[in-house]
This record gives C-alpha cells, sequence and structure tokens, in this order.
C-alpha cells in the first residue's frame, strides 16, 4: 500500500509524482484517462510560476512527434506524447505514456476515454494495477479535510471491513452508477431521463477532478426553485450560478446504485450551500450547478458530494467487472448541527417540491409553445 495526503482545498486530490527524476505536483482525476504535466516548452502565461518539465534535464525520456489533445468540461491541452520513467509512492513504472502540456494531472479513468491513443503506450491506472493480484485490484480514495488515496489496500485509520461498502458493477466507460434519486427534506425531486443509451435512470459520473455537483439544467433549477421558499435563493445572470442564502439548511440525498441495491448518501448542508469562495451580503454559492456539457453522463459528482463518502474504486478481475464501491462518513443529524452553529438560524420556511414542479409545467408550456 502507498498513502499520500493531498490538498485540502478543491479540487482536493493532489500530491508529489516524480517524472523522469523531476518532481511535480499533480491532481488525481477520476474523470479522465492521460497523465500529462506542463512542458518547459509552453511559453503560454498559464505557464509561467508553475514547476515545468525539462525534456533536456531526463536521461529516460522517448519523445514522439505524436501530438494530443485533451478537452476537458472547462479549459483544454495541446502537446505532445512521449514515455518516461513515472514513481508513484514505492512504485515504478518504465516507459510509462504521458502528455507534456501545459498543467499537471494524473488521471484515473478507464484505457476506453484515454486521449492519448493506445496505440502508444499504456494508460499508467492499466500500469499501476499490474503490481497487485485481483483482490488488491483498486485504489480507494476519501474527500474530507483529512484527504487521502490509497492502492491496493484500505487505510485502516479508517476502515478494513469492506462488508460495510456498497458495490455497483460499472461497466461504463468512467466510474459511473446509477442515480436512483435525489430527495429533498424526504421530497422526491423528479430527475430527467437519461441520456445515456439503454440506461433505466440517469447516471453519474464520479469525478474527483470537479469541484461542485453538475447537472440537467432542468433538473438543477427545479432543485433551486424548490428549496428557494422564502427568497432564500437566486440565479446570478453574470455568473451563470445558483446563489443560495449562507444560513439556508436542507436535508439533501442522493440515492445511488443499482435499483435492488441502491443506498442513500447525505450531503453535509455546507456542501450543498457553498461557502468556500467569497460570499457577499449573505450570499453562498450553490454546490450543485446546472451544465449540459457533461457528455460523460448524466451528473457529474465532483469534491462536494465525494468528500461526503469513503469510495473504493475496484478494478476488474477474472471474475468481475469493475466496481465501485461507497461507504456514507456524514451523520445528517450531526452535519445540521455544525452547519446551524456555524451559519446560524436558517428563517427562511421549508423547501416545496411544488414550486419546483409549478416550474417545470411553465418551462414545458413554453417549451411547447415554441
Amino acid at each position: 500500500m502507498f498513502r499520500w495526503p493531498v490538498a485540502k482545498s478543491i479540487p482536493s486530490h493532489a500530491a508529489d509524482c516524480s517524472i523522469g527524476g523531476q518532481e511535480f505536483w499533480i491532481t488525481f482525476d477520476t474523470g479522465s484517462s492521460d497523465l500529462w504535466v506542463v512542458s518547459s516548452d509552453c511559453t503560454n502565461p498559464d505557464c509561467q510560476g508553475i514547476t515545468r518539465y525539462s525534456s533536456s534535464s531526463s536521461t529516460t525520456l522517448t519523445l514522439s512527434n505524436q501530438p494530443f489533445e485533451l478537452t476537458y468540461l472547462v479549459g483544454s491541452v495541446l502537446g505532445t506524447v512521449g514515455t518516461e520513467t513515472v514513481t508513484l509512492g514505492p512504485y515504478e513504472i518504465s516507459s510509462q505514456t504521458f502528455g507534456a502540456g501545459n498543467s499537471g494531472i494524473l488521471g484515473l479513468s478507464f484505457p476506453l476515454v484515454a486521449s492519448i491513443p493506445l496505440t502508444s503506450g499504456t494508460p499508467i491506472l492499466d500500469n499501476l494495477f499490474t503490481h497487485f493480484d485481483d483482490p488488491h485490484r483498486f485504489f480507494r480514495d476519501i474527500s474530507y479535510s483529512d484527504s487521502s488515496l490509497t492502492i491496493g489496500e484500505l487505510d485502516s485509520s479508517l476502515t478494513n471491513d469492506t462488508s460495510q461498502f456498497a458495490f455497483t458493477p460499472d461497466e461504463y466507460d468512467f466510474w459511473k452508477l446509477p442515480i436512483q434519486q435525489i430527495t429533498i427534506n424526504d421530497q422526491v425531486l423528479s430527475l430527467s431521463r437519461s441520456l445515456v443509451r439503454g440506461a433505466p435512470s440517469p447516471i453519474a459520473v464520479l469525478d474527483t477532478g470537479t469541484t461542485l455537483i453538475l447537472g440537467p439544467t432542468a433538473d438543477v433549477n427545479a432543485f433551486w426553485y424548490a428549496i428557494g421558499t422564502g427568497g432564500s435563493t437566486r440565479y446570478d445572470q453574470q455568473t451563470e450560478a445558483w446563489q443560495v442564502r449562507c444560513d439556508r439548511a436542507v436535508d439533501v440525498r442522493i440515492k445511488l446504485g443499482n435499483s435492488d441495491t441502491a443506498k442513500e448518501y447525505p450531503l453535509h448542508p455546507e456542501d450543498v450551500n457553498w461557502a468556500e469562495v467569497e460570499t457577499q451580503d449573505g450570499w453562498c454559492t450553490g454546490g450543485i450547478q446546472a451544465n449540459n456539457g457533461v457528455d460523460s453522463g448524466d451528473w457529474l459528482l465532483g469534491a462536494v458530494f465525494l468528500r461526503n463518502v469513503y469510495v473504493i474504486h475496484q478494478g476488474k478481475t477474472a471474475s468481475n467487472p469493475p466496481m465501485i464501491g461507497l461507504l456514507n462518513t456524514t451523520d445528517p443529524a450531526a452535519a445540521l448541527a455544525e452547519f446551524t452553529s456555524s451559519r446560524g438560524q436558517d428563517p427562511a420556511p421549508p423547501p416545496s417540491l411544488l414550486r419546483a414542479v409549478s416550474y417545470l409545467v411553465i418551462l414545458q408550456g413554453n417549451s411547447h409553445a415554441k
């Protein structure tokens, strides 16, 4: 097992990595598959002040003429494909495919979604898993204040009992599992039909490289309409983001997994009502935002969800497909008490799903009118 403490800021998964004997601070990203770091050839102002990979300082680099391009939900990177010796904890991988671009990310998703062609080499997760037999071919992450990532073993300071986890087979191209429902103070929010072919319910991607929870515009708007009784939510046209009164306390839970084994995972109110950014006049940023550009699934569950759970990403074995194991780490009652102690009492009326239904009816009426 190897374990790294990771940054407490969001995104929360990052650690030191040696590439060709050069040290880099990289982000662990379960929403992508490629390894890449900033190149010394980058002249973009964004590259200034960042540790950059120097090809001339390496004796183990093999550089190709093959370009690569990765496009994320926000931002993109261009660079050149090469192979290098990569060291993570006690593990060394020779001839690891990587990209020399203009930042640093270590993707921990499946080869199918890699942007660097598989003909150029194997993504780093598959290379890491070759060090382990089937029972230990997994990595585990936890995203709250003492965030960490382990490969091959659980963190004994948290739990050694995998029977506590709810496991869901993952037969997709990212780390995905179905969303059965979202509740607000025990009221069920209607969700849009999945855009993933053949999926009976909306599909969520676990993505450590995303800060917030992102979902379809209609669903997210209905969510905030339901919460916004007493004028406690508003949409900021300038930032194109939902805001919420900083003392607004709601009990939000997401039910994940296949229909017969799904479990509810409560969110800490501080993750729904997000005060990580500077607030103005008592308004905070909503931890759930609309984005119709998600093409890897229907929803992205970023750090504000992930720090409420303990996650096992189990790789494919001889007898099983990849699996996602989840264990709840948030006690709703204790979380509400912490929130109220920090933010004060919430004076707004309880959330109302009738407001959300009214919004959807108006929306559908406008759509038919067109």
